[in-house]
């Protein structure tokens, strides 16, 4: 029997429509101790987690819960179901709008989110400023910080609008981020974020 590329293409087509998130999620587990991951655009990414990946992680998060408090919905690596094909994210770390609820599985929906903070890795780079950058603009998170230890500098993108941010903010660290014109109503001090 022959198969021709039509027909290849067609069983490709078939296979695809049939993948699912949680299908592939559910394949991938366990995760290996260290690793976080992620899909981003029905490509599976597994990253290690970093100690000064961490450390920028845990310096955003302490300003957070000392600026909202402790009960207010601060989570990291937790996953998101974002606009797009096949786009299963784990965000470095998240804040969730007041009052939102959960889905009958347990998760919340990205237009929850209030502000996402990434924090580049070497690999996963490219996703942080093309595919999630347009995915979180598409799901109108009002604030998205990417953190990067490599050069030593900080994107911040507001007001999404159509798919697209409207605003890019460049600080180095060390230089403050001021948030005060957004639902996060605080300066981010980056003076202690470590350099790669």
């Amino acid at each position: 029997m022959t198969v021709e590329l039509a027909d290849r293409i067609e069983m490709a087509d078939d296979d695809a429509e049939e993948l699912t998130l949680d299908a592939l999620f559910d394949q991938l587990l366990p995760v290996p101790e260290g690793y976080k991951v992620e899909i981003v655009e029905g490509t599976v990414h597994m990253s290690p987690q970093r100690r000064i990946h961490w450390k920028i992680i845990s310096r955003v998060h302490l300003q957070l819960v000392e600026h909202f408090g402790d009960d207010e919905s601060i989570d990291s690596d937790v996953r998101f179901d974002f606009p797009g094909h096949l786009n299963g994210f784990a965000p470095d770390l998240t804040k969730v709008r007041e009052g939102a609820e959960a889905d009958a599985k347990g998760r919340l929906a990205p237009e929850d989110l209030e502000f996402v903070l990434e924090v580049i890795s070497k690999g996963t780079g490219v996703n942080d400023y093309g595919v999630k950058l347009r995915a979180y603009a598409a799901a109108e998170v009002p604030v998205y910080l990417i953190a990067d230890p490599y050069v030593g500098r900080c994107h911040l993108y507001t007001h999404p609008k159509d798919g697209a941010y409207r605003t890019e903010l460049i600080a180095d660290f060390g230089e403050p981020i001021d948030l005060t014109q957004t639902d996060l109503g605080l300066v981010l001090e980056t003076d202690r974020f470590p350099r790669e």
